[in-house]
């Protein structure tokens, strides 16, 4: 079964860090990707930047509205994920829980599925 864990920080702990403390927290993420690759569950992996960099893009009527992030009424941002391949729920819930993120940032756990399944 496939997994996605997204890291899902509080918007602006990024800009709290040096330049050191960033390094260090990524190079962490890195080598837990770096351990689900060895074991063959990870499918990809990405971090992302701020949603300040962002956009959405909505359809109203015939044309996409876009806007441009920040986006206000989030107080939280999706800062990267991983997607993952593991036997079940319960077994990508323990792998989210081992993720370093988790200390600083919640590791959301959603199945892959078809938008038609609810």
């Amino acid at each position: 079964m496939e997994f996605l864990l997204m890291i899902i920080e509080p918007r602006g702990d990024r800009e709290g860090r040096s330049e050191d403390e960033g390094r260090a927290l990524y190079d962490e993420m890195v080598r837990f990707g770096e351990g689900l690759a060895a074991r063959g569950q990870l499918l990809a992996s990405r971090s992302l930047r701020p949603d300040r960099h962002g956009v959405r893009v909505q359809h109203k009527g015939a044309a996409p509205v876009l806007r441009d992030g920040p986006f206000a009424e989030a107080r939280e941002m999706v800062g990267g994920f991983y997607l993952i391949e593991c036997a079940n729920r319960e077994a990508a819930i323990a792998i989210a829980a081992q993720c370093p993120a988790a200390r600083f940032a919640a590791v959301e756990v959603r199945e892959c599925a078809p938008c038609y399944v609810r």
